[in-house]
């Protein structure tokens, strides 16, 4: 279809604009329907209606509903690995370190339309493409951990992947157990008790070329 014969959709139902902006329109509506109805039961005719454009319109960028969630997918897989590579890169304090990378979880859960959901609560984990990329942004974000722990402790790598492992489990289910809740713990003070735990363990391991954590842990 030519880009005058989408542009005259946009006109006839919503004010026309770039593709860029229509496309984070569309993807903005596709979130909403499919955190509040799940993939199976959300509706091409649903995001449509709730982006204000004609389905012909949404096809124009999107081939289907598994491409949209697939869009979905990348786009806050990334923003989770930010945050958490963000929270990494802060301080060299480990410590402080290690209540940043939770606090990244629970920042990550609290965002607006609560897209957490699609990340760690999808109902579409038998499709291969779905399931390839939730266990390639948990890989990502452990294995982010687990370098900085290897870098710090010397422990092999087999080991701080372990580690890294528990400390981003750790950490998005608390978080998301925390907003299920609705905990009248503030977020930042329920990032830093659990971030507390965390410490607890991880700073047992003594740092190379430095002096053992356990001070450091009280």
């Amino acid at each position: 279809m030519s880009l005058r014969a989408e542009t005259g959709t946009d006109t006839a139902r919503g004010q026309r604009m770039p593709r860029s902006a229509r496309r984070a329109q569309l993807l903005e509506a596709a979130q909403a329907a499919f955190v509040e109805s799940g993939y199976h039961a959300a509706a091409m005719d649903d995001i449509a209606d709730r982006a204000g454009v004609s389905k012909p319109v949404l096809y124009q960028h999107f081939p289907g509903k598994l491409e949209l969630y697939l869009a979905l997918l990348d786009k806050h897989s990334e923003g989770l690995e930010l945050l958490v590579r963000e929270a990494l890169a802060s301080t060299h304090e480990n410590k402080d370190r290690v209540y940043a990378t939770i606090s990244a979880y629970f920042d990550f859960v609290s965002r607006d339309g609560a897209a957490f959901r699609l990340i760690f609560e999808s109902d579409l984990t038998n499709e291969s493409a779905v399931r390839n990329r939730l266990d390639a942004v948990g890989l990502v974000c452990a294995e982010a951990v687990a370098e900085v722990i290897a870098e710090d402790t010397n422990l092999p790598e087999e080991d701080a992947s372990l580690l890294g492992m528990a400390l981003t489990g750790l950490a998005q289910v608390s978080a998301r157990h925390w907003l299920a809740q609705g905990s009248d713990i503030p977020k930042d003070e329920a990032a830093r008790l659990v971030g507390t735990l965390a410490w607890r363990g991880l700073g047992s391991f003594p740092k190379v070329g430095g002096e053992g954590s356990t001070e450091a842990a009280r």
